[in-house]
């Protein structure tokens, strides 16, 4: 005997919690962002991260 075939196909909601494609995504071009702002900001003053905190030697 043949198995039926289901003919209704489920609604898939897509959430923006969690691991997805949009939270990657977003985190993803977040850290572009901040790494470009962080490599500017370094040229700009002439000064690694560790100086601006006090940590580093000038």
């Amino acid at each position: 005997m043949a198995q039926l075939q289901p003919t209704v196909q489920p609604k898939l909601v897509v959430t923006r919690f969690g691991f997805n494609r949009f939270a990657e995504r977003l985190n993803g071009r977040a850290a572009m962002i901040g790494f470009a702002a962080l490599l500017l900001i370094e040229y700009i003053t002439a000064q690694n991260p560790l100086a601006w905190m006090g940590l580093g030697i000038n």
